[in-house]
């Protein structure tokens, strides 16, 4: 009889810390998931990169402007595009409007250079003034935060990152809202004509 009763009195036990274990864990794995929700829910203004020259910037403070992200490279068959780039930053940033460039070594090996040659290059050959951030990687397991987040668009306006000079463009609030091919070139009426629509959108008369 004594030893039926310590029986089921260890038996209970052992069901008490089981039923423990399995709250413990579920706390934990709810833990993940919320520590993972940031991520999820970021949106453009949530990250950060490196200037060209060195500090690490905010992207939040380009909000409220109309943005066109692009990665860029040195030794493109598409490098030309700068020149057009920056005539659009010229022609815009008083209404509201930038370029940030992201130099990228990802495809064909092709920005080589060390952030100080890439700063050099755009300056001397295209007069580039739009703001330029550190070489980083745009695409597989290196990406930068920014770059995962832009990618991870429903398409069309997201998709993944194919060549050199592939370009976002990011409404006020801060919503891709259209994804433009790399040989789509900034001057290409695609382009001009989607931006001066939220330009004038957001900024009646």
């Amino acid at each position: 009889m004594i030893r039926s009763l310590v029986l089921h009195s260890l038996v209970h036990s052992l069901l008490i810390c089981a039923a423990l274990v399995v709250t413990v864990v579920a706390a934990a794995a709810d833990g993940e998931h919320e520590a993972a929700a940031p991520e999820t829910n970021s949106d453009f203004y949530a990250f950060e990169a490196r200037r060209l020259d060195g500090p690490t910037e905010s992207l939040d403070v380009y909000r409220g402007q109309v943005i066109l992200v692009v990665n860029t490279a040195s030794r493109c068959g598409n490098t030309p595009q700068y020149e057009a780039l920056q005539a659009l930053y010229q022609e815009h940033r008083d209404q509201g409007f930038t370029v940030l460039g992201f130099p990228s070594n990802d495809f064909g090996k092709q920005e080589p250079g060390s952030d100080r040659q890439i700063g050099e290059f755009c300056k001397l050959n295209y007069g580039v003034s739009f703001p330029m951030f550190s070489k980083v990687h745009v695409t597989g397991s290196e990406a930068i935060p920014l770059y995962v987040w832009l990618t991870s668009q429903p398409e069309p306006v997201g998709g993944p990152v194919l060549w050199n000079f592939q370009k976002y463009l990011v409404d006020r609030s801060g919503r891709v809202v259209n994804r433009f091919d790399s040989k789509v070139t900034p001057d290409d009426p695609r382009v001009t004509e989607a931006l001066e629509q939220l330009l004038q959108a957001t900024n009646p008369g």
